[in-house]
């Protein structure tokens, strides 16, 4: 399926008359067991698209939440594998929702990049956000994807000007995800206002649907950015849930604490029309 995927959650929101609502959450934090049951409800409160994180030792795009999630997965032994079989599981019993896996080059690339792709495709994923391997750079990852039908989704910031959005464009399947602040997961809120023009700027020179994320953390920070984008990113909310459940010694709790907040900004999201 790939890009087919999410293509359809697009178009159902579309029809639906809002943005999608797509989730993240770190695979192996606190556990697999509670990160499958957390992606069921992600899934069961409204997300459209989950987000799938592949834990690295040095995620320089994340804030310290997400850093934290990364080194706890990694203190459970989680494995690229093992988020392959994770996502896996869930795909066993749902056909429909996109999957996408986000991480770093170095462990695709120690893997190889075919065997990834042959693999991620057999498990389900749909596409991926490699966040440090940029357009100039991932012509054999794009290669190693044609065959499987995998979505390369790329990143857009708020200093993306024109000429550099259609190199991001170039190659670029799925969506692109814009990231809405200048720094790093979970640093600060986004302004809407401060970023439309850029969103509709991506938009048009790519021709794909824009996703916005960073510094999304509620209803009522979803609800304004759905109105300039076609889509919604949340992933520190959810993550810092999986860091309580941690901590508490609960693990249980984290996809209660998630389909929580899941269902409240499924519900702002549907009080305004996408941009």
């Amino acid at each position: 399926m790939g890009r087919e995927r999410i293509g359809a959650a697009f178009a159902k929101a579309k029809n639906d008359g809002r943005a999608v609502f797509v989730a993240y959450l770190m695979a192996g934090d606190p556990d697999l067991e509670a990160s499958y049951q957390a992606l069921c409800a992600l899934r069961d409160n409204g997300a459209d698209i989950l987000e799938l994180g592949a834990p690295f030792t040095d995620p320089m795009a994340d804030g310290p939440t997400i850093q934290r999630a990364a080194l706890r997965s990694l203190a459970n032994k989680t494995s690229l594998t093992d988020v392959l079989r994770l996502a896996a599981r869930f795909r066993k019993d749902d056909p429909v929702t996109p999957l996408v896996l986000m991480g770093y080059a170095n462990p695709v690339h120690s893997m190889g990049y075919e065997t990834f792709a042959d693999a991620a495709a057999l498990a389900g994923i749909d596409g991926t956000i490699i966040v440090d391997l940029p357009p100039e750079e991932d012509g054999p990852l794009r290669e190693a994807y044609a065959g499987s039908n995998l979505a390369v989704i790329r990143l857009a910031t708020p200093t993306t000007d024109e000429a550099r959005a259609r190199k991001v464009a170039e190659g670029a399947s799925g969506f692109i995800y814009f990231v809405a602040v200048t720094g790093v997961t979970g640093a600060g809120s986004a302004d809407p206002a401060a970023i439309a023009g850029k969103v509709a700027m991506v938009k048009a020179v790519s021709g794909l649907p824009v996703c916005v994320g960073f510094g999304v953390k509620n209803g009522a920070q979803a609800a304004e950015m759905a109105k300039i984008a076609d889509g919604v990113v949340v992933g520190s909310a959810f993550v810092e849930m999986a860091q309580d459940a941690h901590a508490n010694g609960k693990h249980e709790t984290a996809a209660q604490a998630m389909g929580r907040l899941a269902l409240e900004l499924r519900k702002a999201l549907e009080t305004v029309r996408s941009g």
